[in-house]
């Protein structure tokens, strides 16, 4: 005899997940305070790792910096690691459009409350994001989705869904947006989210698509190019 079905449903599960947050820069209550800079590795990518790649960026921009790690965790199957080194991801994706995006918006609804907490820790009150690949795709989304929380957006190696803008483009006109992608990736193409920034340019946003020498790999020459763009809107305008 086959069982009775007595109920179906979803349970609630809820996991840690670690994030640093450092200050680069001095100053007292007299002076403004910095403004805060929050960082989303890659697929597979730890917090630590991509702190590492960003390190200039640490050291250099005065600014809060708040380097989180994606929220699932990825079994490795060829190596063994502590958990801690395990690689993480901000959404789940199996080729379907409407899990995508509702993968994507609970990660995005989680940055939302991080950064919210971390504000009222260091009373900033200028956000940018810069994420990479699939980081750089939940910080475009959230760029959209929670638009009054960004200021300055980075996006490497990944496309801006400017889609989900619905054509409300004033949704994100006081922002500034940085594109950059590797001349050489297969992985993901450039010339989408070029036509994106494109797009942006002709709504009248501070938009700006640049290539670097390299694959989809995150390099020197991305945060080399972040740097200048930072001191050019003006990130180490003001001694902290």
């Amino acid at each position: 005899m086959e069982p009775d079905l007595i109920e179906s449903g979803n349970a609630s599960f809820r996991t840690e997940v670690p994030y640093h947050l450092y200050r680069t820069g001095t100053g007292g209550n007299d002076k403004p305070r910095p403004p805060l800079l929050v960082y989303l590795h890659g697929f597979h990518q730890t917090a630590a790792r991509f702190e590492e790649l960003c390190s200039p960026l640490l050291k250099q921009v005065n600014a809060y910096h708040l380097v989180v790690n994606g929220p699932y965790v990825l079994y490795p199957r060829k190596q063994k690691k502590p958990v801690q080194e395990w690689g993480r991801a901000w959404y789940l994706y199996d080729g379907n459009q409407e899990q995508f995006l509702r993968s994507m918006d609970r990660s995005s609804r989680f940055l939302e409350q991080l950064i919210q907490k971390t504000i009222r820790i260091t009373g900033s009150n200028r956000t940018g994001l810069i994420g990479y690949s699939m980081g750089g795709y939940l910080a475009g989304y959230h760029a959209i989705q929670h638009a009054q929380q960004v200021d300055d957006l980075v996006v490497c190696g990944a496309r801006i869904k400017t889609e989900l803008l619905n054509g409300d483009y004033k949704k994100v006109f006081h922002q500034n947006i940085l594109a950059l992608h590797g001349n050489a990736d297969k992985q993901v193409e450039a010339m989408p989210q070029k036509a994106v920034i494109m797009g942006l340019k002709e709504e009248g946003i501070r938009a700006t698509f640049e290539t670097v020498d390299g694959d989809h790999k995150f390099s020197s020459a991305y945060v080399g190019k972040i740097l200048d763009w930072l001191n050019k809107v003006g990130y180490n305008s003001n001694s902290f």
